[in-house]
């Protein structure tokens, strides 16, 4: 990828604060990849496409462990969830055979699975020893007669945010746009609307949430990209009558192109939480420009506020008045303080690392100009602001579970390893259950205790 192409993703004229008076949105800094490369934000954003091969071209240390690497769960076909690579050896870098095992990989991989199409991703070492990707990709196709994507994300090309807009290039330019949407029945006094996901990843399953009450609403998703999705629908995006862009961060070029070029409106918003939740709906209902479908969308929205509401009474009994210091980023970092302040919880401090402009104007609307905000995950920053706010509760990513734990301090785990789903109605209650199992556990009371063997008398007599 030329620096030309990269200096283009990163000046993302979709953003509102990026003006020529201001940064661009992904400025490239010394240890920026530190929190995941080029390569990593690319594989993980269309990893989940789940009936297609994903072949990691490079060292065998790339391809990590992929399985369940994400938590992204499918319904379906699960062969994204195989960790397949070229794995290639010194003799191969050496000897210039990388292009010729590569497609000796994708050979192997149409014979045994056959899968519905390969996305083939680029690396530090291929990129670095001239390894034309596109041109193998190109002609695995033509022999293969399947999609065979090249996604050009070579590490050291930049930051994790990189990869996951250079994997939203790759899509609208080599599969949005190739194929049409199966025809649904239509329903009696029902109008069937389209809608893509852009952003949403199914993380433990929580898309389970809320397509149902978009299928009860008449509202067909052709895409999540990616959570649970398969190729064809990705082929399909281009036919969506709104999109709905649920991590700004991540795939705004996405939303902003298929606006250009198709002319679908696109909102920012978010499933988690009561109010958010219930904003997204309405926003795809007004967008849609259907009145019965936005009179429809309100009553739903009223039945499901008012369950929630009778169901939360107990939890926000035993949650209300809580604190929590959050750090996370992206997205999280405001829908899940609404989520929070739906339960009555007061969310202290929160991480911004890897925010958006916008990001920070919906957390300052939401906690005030004076909310403490979170630029690095410094462990000792961390369990001083913990203590300083006298949180309690840390919500955070699995990589601080371990700070959290050595402090003997309440964590809950938010990011995409985790187990429970927490989006939509159906996912608050189970957020507020898994909240107060983590902060009335009796073993944080135990495990503050002084060791008995600080209070006991030693064989003197005398007290230690």
């Amino acid at each position: 990828m030329k620096n030309s192409e990269i200096a283009r993703l990163l000046d993302e004229p979709a953003c509102r604060h990026n003006t020529p008076d201001k940064a661009t949105c992904g400025k490239l800094k010394p240890g920026a990849t530190a929190g995941g490369c080029s390569f990593d934000g690319a594989q993980i954003t269309l990893f989940p496409i789940s009936d297609a091969a994903h072949i990691v071209h490079g060292a065998i240390a790339c391809a990590g462990s992929s399985w369940n690497g994400r938590g992204s769960l499918s319904s379906g076909p699960e062969l994204h969830r195989l960790g397949l690579t070229t794995d290639l050896s010194e003799q191969e870098i050496i000897m210039g055979r990388g292009e010729k095992k590569l497609l000796f990989a994708i050979k192997t991989t149409v014979e045994r699975w056959r899968p519905a199409a390969i996305f083939v991703y680029q690396t530090c070492i291929p990129a670095s020893i001239g390894d034309d990707l596109e041109s193998v990709c190109r002609a695995a196709q033509d022999s293969f007669g399947l999609p065979v994507i090249p996604v050009d994300a070579a590490g050291f090309y930049g930051t994790k945010n990189l990869g996951n807009r250079i994997a939203g290039e790759t899509i609208m330019k080599h599969v949005v746009g190739t194929a049409e949407p199966e025809p649904v029945a239509p329903r009696p006094g029902m109008r069937i609307h389209t809608v893509n996901l852009v952003g949403e990843f199914n993380i433990a399953g929580e898309f389970w949430h809320v397509a149902p009450l978009l299928d009860e609403l008449g509202i067909r998703v052709l895409c999540t990209l990616a959570g649970d999705t398969r190729f064809h629908e990705v082929q399909t995006m281009h036919r969506a009558e709104v999109t709905m862009l649920v991590c700004s961060k991540a795939l705004i070029n996405v939303a902003r192109k298929l606006e250009e070029q198709y002319a679908i409106p696109w909102f920012e918003g978010s499933f988690y939480g009561m109010r958010d939740t219930s904003d997204a709906l309405r926003s795809i209902a007004r967008l849609t420009g259907d009145l019965d479908l936005q009179q429809r969308t309100e009553a739903l929205i009223q039945r499901e506020e008012a369950r929630l509401s009778r169901e939360l009474l107990p939890w926000r009994a035993r949650l209300q008045g809580k604190r929590a210091l959050l750090y996370t980023g992206g997205v999280k970092s405001w829908s899940v303080v609404s989520a929070l302040q739906d339960l009555g919880m007061t969310v202290v401090a929160t991480g911004v690392k890897k925010s958006t402009q916008q990001d920070r104007e919906r957390i300052r609307e939401l906690l005030g100009e004076e909310t403490v905000l979170i630029e690095e995950g410094n462990p000792r920053l961390m369990l001083t602001l913990f203590r300083q706010q006298r949180a309690d509760v840390f919500i955070a990513g699995g990589r601080n579970m371990f700070t959290a734990l050595k402090a003997r301090l309440p964590f809950l785990d938010i990011n995409q390893e985790r187990e429970h789903a927490y989006a939509g109605y159906a996912g608050l209650p189970e957020l507020a259950r898994q909240l107060d199992i983590t902060m009335h556990s009796p073993i944080w009371e135990r495990v503050r205790r002084p060791a008995p063997w600080a209070t006991s008398p030693d064989v003197t007599g005398e007290q230690r």
